[in-house]
């Protein structure tokens, strides 16, 4: 019997996801490993990146905008800060690409 886990790593559990994307069982994966706390929370954190990388909107007026406090919008700038020129252009369109389904 092993104590270790199966999934120790982040990448894993890229890897996971990724196998869900294609079976397309990636709704039901999502779904069960996140409480819908979690699943609203992560829709807010895209909403934030979306918006940051807009560029359209001050990190006040997103705040108002999604209900969160200034605090949460300035975590995810500085996570943006920590990415290349080149990543954040990527997940724009990723984004962008995602809106317009």
């Amino acid at each position: 019997m092993s104590l270790k886990p199966d999934y120790d790593d982040w990448q894993q559990v890229l890897d996971l996801v990724e196998k869900a994307a294609e079976s397309e069982q990636h709704e039901m994966l999502l779904t069960m490993l996140m409480t819908p706390d979690e699943r609203e929370s992560l829709v807010t954190r895209v909403n934030i990146l979306n918006e940051l990388l807009k560029g359209e909107v001050s990190q006040r007026q997103l705040s108002q905008m999604l209900g969160v406090g200034v605090a949460t919008i300035t975590r995810g700038s500085n996570e943006l800060k920590g990415h290349t020129d080149e990543q954040k252009q990527a997940l724009f369109k990723l984004l962008k690409k995602s809106s317009n389904k």
